[in-house]
């Protein structure tokens, strides 16, 4: 199986790539950056190939896709700057990246008979109450230019491909780039006490985890809408901290806000993210472990 990879210079889109090397496929990754020198870590995806593509020239987009003849894309690549996006100079290119780059993708796909996967968000909802999104819920109502990108994104692959795999995910973290894990123990070397909001509810994403149900996927014919995050429970930004700190043996005391009282960001931020996974069990995917295992397992390699 040839499977081309977007965003591989990003957190998920690396773990992508290893986990297909593990699994022997052929993995070829791409990102806009003309070459690909592997994670922060120091990590590289070995004997894996790279080209550079701009998702958002459809012309190089359909040509170089449509030259190597994939039997899958799974699109990593997104603006993901949440709160940029909602500057005016930015809107622009946030929608020509996450909805016009996934639609010259998806178009391609279609032509070449290739599955797709694409990776939304759970900020596609409107984050209210407190009962988990189901993944064909179509209730859509996103709060931020961001989430309305992805969304635009989640329509196109729909509307034009019958083959796709749609999978949500929140509150991620890998050990590309940087995430809430690595400013947590950053800022908890600095201060003895910070604030963090505790009225913010989801569940935590290892892309580690989440390449190997991706993998699973396109193993499969079992298309359709997905949630996937780490099992282990709905917690806080505040519950996350103290585990991050406590695994970390730091001594940073964590106080606890609402997000009124820590102060208004640029873009509004969903206060219910929790995403029901139901439909992994009921195809026959594996869940990923907790995100306590998941976290216990990322600070032993970010800390040694």
């Amino acid at each position: 199986m040839k499977v081309f990879v977007t965003g591989v210079a990003g957190q998920l889109g690396h773990d992508v790539m290893n986990e297909l090397a593990k699994r022997g496929y052929d993995g070829i990754g791409s990102d806009i950056a003309e070459c690909y020198s592997g994670a922060q870590d120091g990590t590289a995806v070995t004997s894996m190939p790279y080209v550079q593509l701009d998702i958002t020239d459809e012309n190089t987009v359909k040509s170089t896709i449509s030259a190597l003849k994939p039997d899958v894309v799974v699109h990593c690549a997104a603006w993901t700057a949440v709160d940029n996006a909602e500057d005016e100079e930015n809107r622009d290119k946030v929608f020509a990246i996450n909805a016009d780059g996934t639609r010259y993708i998806a178009s391609v796909c279609k032509e070449i008979g290739a599955k797709m996967v694409y990776i939304s968000t759970d900020y596609v909802f409107n984050g209210q109450g407190t009962k988990p999104w189901q993944e064909d819920c179509k209730d859509y109502a996103p709060l931020n230019v961001y989430g309305n990108s992805k969304l635009e994104g989640e329509k196109a692959v729909s509307e034009i491909l019958d083959r796709f795999f749609i999978v949500r995910i929140a509150w991620v973290f890998g050990l590309n780039g940087g995430n809430f894990i690595k400013t947590m123990l950053k800022i908890g070397k600095k201060f003895d006490t910070i604030k963090v909001v505790n009225d913010q509810i989801g569940t935590p994403t290892y892309t580690y985890d989440l390449a190997r149900l991706l993998v699973d996927m396109i193993e499969t014919e079992k298309y359709g809408y997905y949630h996937a995050t780490n099992e282990g429970g709905y917690i806080s930004w505040y519950d996350f901290a103290c585990e991050i700190f406590r695994l970390a043996g730091y001594d940073t005391k964590v106080i606890p806000v609402t997000t009124e009282e820590y102060g208004i960001s640029k873009a509004s931020r969903p206060f219910n993210s929790r995403l029901d996974k139901g439909k992994l069990t009921e195809n026959g995917f594996t869940p990923l472990p907790t995100w306590q295992d998941a976290l216990e397992r990322y600070i032993k390699l970010n800390t040694n």
